[in-house]
């Protein structure tokens, strides 16, 4: 159904829960927001990370007509996205309306290169994916976790390993950057993962993806981070337990009107679970809060 009919105006709790709606002319005629989607979120419909994928057209023209703009990526693999060459991705994306804009894809670094700091395998296979990405006309390419890590030694070598992929990919014309989940915000010889990383790791070769979900049950808040480290966060991942806003436990407002101390670039929708039986549903939901919610602004663009 085309975003249009569905234009409503609501009414939030100052964290951010919706409590009440009513159609409105004045809803009709706000503008649209840039809003993207993780991909990852509609996986039961077209697959991910290469795995039992499907014809993703039909989805995405849906996903369009709800009022997304753009597109962050789950499956690249061997080259191809959603299996289908970058350039054929990219064409039927903009075909439905939709930007190509990030990606999440990763190698982690075996057990030998970690402990000789040697990244020329894994250099190797970014170097191909750098380039499928570019053909793909994407802005960034976001490794969506790590392996797991239990000493500064091996972090500090992980966070150089990240310094070289940023420098390939902003010699592509591309950004990096890495998504959190609540486990980056445990302790490592009593300091915390998340804070080394971003010290670590130089400005202009890395950034963070903030997963505002996943910082919240790392028991971290977003917006104190935002204040703590400027600048680094040019991407979010705009995520509750379910739907945006059903939880309660995430102060959407707050996050939103320190975007700019953040650097926010861009915003993206994903979805862990849904509370139907109909992703769909649960992404319309979703997108609708967002157009609604009064802090939300019609573009993050500088």
């Amino acid at each position: 159904m085309k975003k249009e009919l569905l234009a409503v105006t609501c009414l939030f709790l100052a964290g951010g829960g919706m409590i009440s709606c009513g159609s409105s002319p004045e809803a009709e005629k706000a503008p649209r927001k840039e809003i993207g989607i993780q991909l990852y979120s509609v996986r039961e419909l077209i697959g991910s990370f290469g795995q039992n994928q499907q014809d993703y057209n039909t989805v995405l023209g849906q996903l369009a007509d709800m009022g997304y703009t753009s597109i962050e990526t789950a499956s690249y693999s061997d080259g191809k996205i959603y299996g289908q060459t970058p350039e054929q991705f990219r064409k039927d994306a903009e075909a439905a309306g939709l930007k190509v804009l990030s990606s999440h894809c990763t190698t982690d670094l075996s057990d030998e290169e970690l402990a000789k700091g040697d990244f020329t395998r894994a250099l190797a296979w970014w170097d191909t994916c750098i380039a499928a990405h570019k053909a793909a006309g994407m802005e960034y390419i976001v490794a969506p976790s790590m392996r797991h890590i239990d000493n500064l030694k091996d972090l500090e070598t992980y966070c150089r390993y990240f310094n070289e992929i940023g420098a390939r990919c902003n010699a592509a014309g591309l950004k990096f950057g890495y998504h959190n989940h609540s486990g980056e915000f445990r302790k490592i010889e009593n300091q915390v993962m998340y804070d080394y990383m971003i010290e670590h790791t130089d400005a202009d070769k890395v950034f963070f993806e903030m997963d505002v979900y996943w910082a919240v049950m790392g028991q971290a808040s977003p917006v104190d981070y935002f204040n703590k480290y400027p600048g680094r966060f040019r991407l979010l991942h705009i995520k509750d337990r379910r739907e945006i806003g059903q939880s309660g436990m995430v102060g959407y407002d707050a996050i939103f009107n320190n975007a700019a101390t953040a650097g926010v670039e861009n915003i993206i929708v994903e979805i862990e679970a849904s509370s139907y039986n109909d992703i769909l549903r649960s992404v319309g939901e979703c997108i609708d809060y967002l157009q609604n919610a009064p802090f939300v602004k019609e573009s993050y663009q500088h």
